[in-house]
């Protein structure tokens, strides 16, 4: 009869600690939440609220707003970013393989698997600039 009190009591201080280790992160973001209530509370009280017309205008950069909110952008800009975040998250690929390819027996397979990772990176690049994507205009 003493096994089961055991195990139970060896599960209840398993248990405890689990839950205690759990009580440390959300004890953790608790402070945390207060710590941000409390400063944009101090910054509401002590900041001065003197509202005028030139304050209450939106202003961006420097320039004042002149006729209308609505503006053409070029989607090329964005099409260049895009391709860089490909082409860079896909160029961290490259240091994990590099630090595989130097672990003994995985060498040849490494060395495949990675030229045919690059091979669907220079068709990508090939498409993109086959569809003129690359010409700057």
């Amino acid at each position: 009869m003493p096994e089961p009190t055991v195990v139970t009591a060896t599960g209840a201080v398993v248990a405890a600690d689990y839950f205690q280790s759990y009580s440390v992160v959300g004890l953790l973001a608790v402070v945390g939440v207060l710590f941000v209530a409390v400063a944009f509370g101090a910054g509401r009280l002590l900041r001065p609220v003197v509202p005028t017309p030139e304050k209450l205008l939106t202003y961006e950069c420097g320039v004042d707003p002149v006729g209308e909110g609505w503006a053409h952008t070029q989607v090329r800009y964005y099409v260049y970013a895009f391709l860089y975040v490909i082409f860079a998250v896909d160029s961290i690929f490259l240091f994990p393989w590099a630090t595989v390819f130097a672990a003994p027996g995985y060498g040849a397979a490494t060395l495949v698997e990675m030229f045919i990772f690059l091979g669907f990176l220079a068709v990508g690049l090939l498409y993109a600039y086959k569809k003129g994507v690359l010409t700057w205009t």
